[in-house]
């Protein structure tokens, strides 16, 4: 495809970062090497939204970012430099938060079924649109009217009145005439009249499955693309669609083949995407998991099993905590869509019981959704799990499934298979990744915390596999939803080679300050190692949020088995400052982390060169180009120094190399390494595309063999033209003396290589690896055109 890019720079536009930083960017982001800018979601967005995911008018671009004269300046920035343009786009829901500033939902609820936008939203019409507003039901007592009687206001909170209903009356019963309900927050999780993004009332669910809806949501960014404004589109979240085959299909239709398409799919280990999809690929989780899994050393996993299970005292298996977690979902988040899903189900059975049995059903899936009439093998193993957990519902989920496939495009199907992906991201992303904590570098969208890493032959053939079937598709190893950025993870890694000093640190440090929960602890101290030096206020935002998550010993709202405990809320928030206020803590803190940098490093450099290197269109979030150790969003949002940045990159094309195993460098000398190797490698694909083909292993050769993962890429099978190596378990090549004879036999036989990272000519056509290794823990080696 024409408008396939190099590589993307993910960049997180907001009011704080609008078009015109964007646009003063492109000259940095041109030099490091990047093919096209890849963007947050630029259409019209909820006043003050830093992320642009609750989109209130799709019609026109987000006036708080410079609008379409800053849009239109950035691209043509962007255009002067060579560069393509992605956008993100959010189809499944829009933001209702504030209904004065969406003019469908305003006009919806004004109107109700005689708006113009009633066909929009994915809402039961026939009944008023409930909408969870009140902190409890007594609050509508303290609805006020506007002057002129047209709006209803619950504190800052503004909702319109229907023509002809406000003319006289208390506001209550003003209130009582209107389209939709102010309600509690509870009434409305078990009764809501909408489709929602999860359980986030805020954003109501769309109907682009309606082809006027459609192209009304769709006709800002076509225009776009009709202009030549736009080289593609990756698609959130399509697993909430009512039927995601058909609206990629119908998307691919209005942007034309040459248009780059991916989908934000989050894939299971083994599963691939429907092939009746038109898409390039997907935004590259899958790449993420088998990239840094392989720098987890398969050895630690027995004694890592040990420290977690000694200090929780328990020893449970993910599927079991998985369960749980996604059955909490059902149960207590989720309600007002399995009721819903239980009207749908044929039949006059008990309701209690046909909502046992739908729940069971949607926390049984082994892939986020299904796709009928594709996937029908995913539904059956769904099917035959939940029957076989719950014998006492088998008849009932058994007549579900007969339902369903009967009638694959039936409400019933859609709504089961809409439904089940959201039970899983928030039961196992949501919720089982901040409870199961035992090698939290695992823990990552997209990823198997059960399975600990990745064997080198499993990267080869994964990585063949990609090139060979979706060349196209985005690889990432951090995104704005991963838990921990790359550095975190990469950090992480080592422990599973300092197993017995992790558990230790473990025991010595939790003793010293404790947290309400032993999970909470395991995830907490693995957090602060990953992340140090990290402040006590972002700390203490992480383990809140983290805490929630979990829903252990406090959640975001409180539920039936996790009851409001102020004082558990205030031991964690005061936690970080207790830590970090502790000299000695501090110190051990740091000592360990000392142990866990230099080889934190080496894998940050190995994953980041595999992912450069390898087969797919690597994406760059915004400031990883240099180490980054942040956590989960909101701190991954955090404003990049790119002054920094931009000062290295100049040191680099002034011929500085700066050593990555200098134990005495500093700050600016060990952040430039890893942007020397992005840098090396996004130049290298961009002006070199023909070297980024092909996927073969590259097999060396001695003693420490097996710590060098290298491939060879850019040519027929022995003559390839472009060779990434990287070091795998750098703590236990250095236990056992370093790479001594072993040695890389490059393809040909061929003596004429140069490390593009160092800009130094490799000796010979097999070179010591201790040669070509003792500046950086990686080489990107090419030969001449």
């Amino acid at each position: 495809m024409s408008d396939l890019p190099s590589s993307t720079y993910r960049l997180q536009l907001s009011p704080e970062q609008p078009f015109g930083a964007a646009t003063e960017l492109v000259g940095y982001l041109d030099a490091l090497g990047v093919g096209a800018l890849y963007c947050s979601p630029i259409l019209q967005a909820s006043p003050g939204s830093m992320h642009g995911y609750d989109v209130v008018d799709p019609t026109r671009a987000n006036d708080e970012l410079g609008g379409d004269e800053g849009r239109r300046g950035l691209v043509a920035a962007l255009r002067a430099a060579g560069l393509g343009v992605l956008v993100d786009l959010v189809p499944n829901h829009m933001g209702v938060a504030v209904p004065a500033a969406n003019p469908s939902w305003w006009s919806l609820l004004r109107l109700g079924a005689e708006s113009p936008y009633a066909s929009w939203y994915d809402a039961d019409l026939t009944q008023r649109l409930l909408i969870p507003v009140l902190g409890s039901p007594e609050d509508v007592e303290a609805l006020t009217l506007s002057d002129d009687r047209s709006e209803l206001h619950f504190y800052e909170h503004r909702f319109p009145v229907a023509p002809g209903t406000g003319e006289s009356g208390t506001p209550q019963e003003v209130h009582d005439r209107q389209h939709y309900e102010l309600v509690h927050w509870r009434r409305g999780n078990a009764e809501l009249t909408y489709r929602r993004f999860f359980d986030v009332s805020d954003l109501a669910a769309v109907r682009v499955d309606d082809s006027e809806v459609f192209d009304a949501v769709h006709a800002e960014v076509l225009r776009w693309r009709a202009a030549g404004e736009l080289d593609g589109l990756r698609i959130d979240h399509p697993d909430g669609l009512t039927d995601p085959g058909a609206y990629v299909r119908r998307l691919r239709e209005a942007l034309g083949d040459e248009a780059w398409l991916l989908v934000e799919k989050i894939l299971g280990p083994d599963e691939t995407l429907p092939l009746s999809w038109p898409v390039d690929g997907t935004t590259g989780y899958e790449a993420l998991r088998e990239i840094g899994g392989v720098f987890v050393d398969p050895r630690g996993e027995a004694l890592v099993d040990a420290v977690a299970a000694q200090h929780t005292g328990v020893r449970e298996g993910l599927s079991t905590v998985e369960h749980a977690a996604r059955r909490l979902v059902t149960d207590e988040i989720l309600v007002a869509e399995v009721r819903r899903i239980a009207a749908l189900v044929p039949g006059d059975g008990d309701d209690e019981k046909t909502r046992a049995a739908v729940a069971e059903l949607l926390c049984s899936f082994p892939v986020y959704r299904s796709y009928l009439p594709e996937g029908r093998e995913a539904l059956d193993r769904a099917v035959d799990t939940a029957a076989t957990a719950r014998p006492e519902l088998a008849d009932t989920v058994r007549s579900i499934h007969a339902a369903m496939t009967a009638e694959p495009d039936g409400a019933l199907a859609r709504r089961v298979q809409q439904t089940s992906g959201m039970v899983t991201a928030k039961g196992v992303e949501d919720t089982t990744f901040y409870r199961w904590n035992r090698f939290v570098a695992l823990n990552e969208v997209g990823g198997a915390p059960d399975r600990f890493g990745v064997s080198p032959a499993e990267f080869h053939a994964r990585a063949a596999a990609r090139d060979a079937a979706t060349p196209a598709t985005m690889t990432t190893l951090s995104t704005h939803d991963t838990k921990r950025s790359e550095d975190v993870r990469a950090r992480l890694a080592v422990l599973s080679e300092l197993t017995a000093e992790w558990g230790a640190f473990l025991r010595s440090a939790s003793a010293r300050h404790p947290l309400p929960s032993p999970s909470l602890e395991l995830l907490a101290w693995q957090s602060v190692l990953g992340a140090w030096p990290i402040s006590e206020e972002r700390l203490a935002g992480y383990l809140t949020k983290a805490s929630k998550e979990a829903k252990l010993v406090t959640a975001h709202v409180p539920m039936t088995h996790v009851p409001a405990v102020p004082e558990v809320d205030e031991a964690i928030a005061a936690w970080p400052g207790q830590v970090l206020a502790d000299a000695d803590a501090v110190a051990e803190i740091e000592a360990f982390v000392a142990q866990l940098d230099a080889p934190g490093r080496s894998n940050s450099l190995g994953q980041k060169l595999l992912q450069l290197a390898g087969p797919g269109v690597p994406d760059v979030y915004q400031g990883t180009e240099c180490f980054e150790y942040s956590l989960v969003d909101p701190d991954n949002r955090r404003p990049v120094d790119f002054a920094l940045r931009r000062r290295l990159l100049e040191r680099l094309d002034g011929g500085w190399i700066p050593a990555a195993d200098d134990t005495d460098a500093d700050a600016d000398e060990v952040a430039a390494t890893k942007l020397a190797v992005v840098t090396a490698a996004l130049r290298l694909r961009r002006f070199r595309p023909e070297l980024f083909r092909g996927h073969a292993p590259l097999p060396a050769s001695g003693v420490a063999a097996d710590h060098a993962l290298a491939v060879a890429r850019g040519g027929p099978a022995g003559r390839e033209r472009l060779v990434a190596v990287a070091t795998r378990l750098p703590v236990g090549l250095a236990a056992a003396g370093g790479w001594r004879d072993t040695v890389l036999p490059l393809p040909g036989g061929a003596d004429d290589w140069t490390d593009v990272v160092t800009g130094r000519p490799v000796e010979g056509s097999a070179p010591a690896l201790g040669s070509v290794l003792d500046r950086f823990p990686v080489a990107l080696l090419v030969r001449p055109a």
